[in-house]
């Protein structure tokens, strides 16, 4: 290549996802000791067998392969306001809402519309490594509140507020939280809703697990004007394990819609309708699919934690909630990005480095346990268990 491409994306890092996965390309794994992968979030389980063969029926319906509106179809889009009433207590609008290929896709609008090069993002440490990429891409500074450890990574209020100057555009921040799985509690959700107000900023909240609590998130949706600082990133990928089909969505007041509307036409123009339709089935009909797997995914959580929180496990577990756990890693003088290397060389497991999820994470490794079934937990665990520092 002999022309020059932006600094600003020179800059970012290779997908880790795509990095650890390339440390095992080609290899094979005997069956006395198989490979066990903790390295990305995805739901083990297949989508609920009616909502497949709902979709397999809309295949032969020529209006499937067809655009949709930008925003997304309005009985789509109706049925996901409905949704909301029974998640948040609180409906929305179709009109406040765009339907997105994925969570991903909705953050690049939600940052497109906010900013532009030289603003700044306060961004909650360790964040979702994709954000950071995409923020760095689009010239625009996070400015990092710092994980505390005392507290098991929950957002410090009046810290953030610290950060915040005359360039600040959002808080970002993700609950429940990728890569530590705590939960911030609707209080401190309020606490930093009422921050954003008085500063005349947006709270941008990626909710993208928010199937997975077993209450109400927050009840920020009830406010009135809550879409005038308030911007959600939301995802049905995880909710229905339809990660391939890239089901997402844009929640923000109808005038931020409209503005994302532009980014949206020039970008991907809509959402597959079939996604779309899978979106509609999902919340329409699978509520208590939807609590089901909440529980079995809760009976993963307790079953990983009770086995690897013991005395003579050399990792530490930070946090942990929903899909993954945040833990310590024993080698002082490693990064985290040696030990998963290790890992993965020695140990037959793959896991994400703490340090792709911010500054100062080098001594931390993300686990995701929810792809890997109940039974196969003592086995991964048992990995760490033999680790030698």
């Amino acid at each position: 290549m002999r022309f020059a491409i932006s600094p600003h994306i020179e800059k970012v890092h290779f997908p880790p996802i795509s990095e650890v996965k390339g440390w095992i390309a080609g290899r094979e794994f005997p069956a006395e000791k198989p490979l066990v992968d903790l390295c990305q979030a995805v739901p083990d389980y297949a989508p609920a067998p009616e909502l497949t063969a709902h979709l397999q029926g809309l295949l032969a319906d020529p209006l499937t392969s067809k655009y949709s509106p930008d925003e997304g179809l309005l009985e789509a889009r109706a049925a996901v306001c409905d949704w909301y009433g029974r998640i948040y207590g609180a409906a929305l609008k179709p009109e406040e809402l765009c339907l997105t290929i994925g969570a991903s896709q909705a953050f690049w609008l939600a940052m497109m519309v906010l900013c532009q090069a030289g603003d700044e993002v306060v961004v909650q440490t360790p964040y979702y490594f994709d954000h950071a990429m995409g923020l760095d891409m689009l010239g625009i500074r996070s400015v990092y509140a710092p994980f505390d450890a005392a507290s098991g990574g929950q957002p410090d209020v009046d810290v953030i507020a610290r950060l915040i100057t005359a360039k600040t555009r959002a808080i970002l921040l993700v609950t429940p939280s990728n890569p530590t799985g705590a939960v911030t509690p609707p209080a401190t959700l309020r606490r930093l809703f009422e921050l954003a107000r008085a500063q005349g900023i947006a709270l941008v909240l990626d909710e993208t697990y928010n199937a997975f609590i077993d209450a109400p998130p927050h009840d920020l949706f009830c406010d009135p004007a809550w879409g005038d600082h308030l911007v959600q990133i939301a995802s049905f990928g995880k909710t229905f394990a339809l990660t391939g089909y890239r089901a997402g969505a844009l929640v923000a007041s109808e005038r931020f819609i409209h503005h994302a509307l532009k980014a949206q036409d020039t970008m991907v123009v809509c959402a597959p309708r079939v996604t779309q339709q899978a979106i509609r089935y999902g919340v329409e009909h699978l509520d208590d699919w939807i609590v089901a797997n909440r529980r079995m995914m809760q009976r993963r959580h307790d079953a990983f934690r009770a086995a690897f929180v013991r005395p003579d496990n050399p990792f530490k577990l930070a946090a942990s909630g929903g899909f993954f756990a945040w833990v310590r890693h024993p080698s002082a003088r490693a990064t985290g990005r040696q030990v998963a290397r290790r890992l993965a060389d020695e140990a037959n497991l793959i896991c994400l480095p703490g340090e792709v999820f911010g500054p100062d994470m080098e001594g931390y490794l993300r686990l995701a346990f929810g792809n890997i079934r109940e039974a196969e937990i003592p086995e991964a665990v048992s990995r760490f268990l033999e680790f030698r520092p």
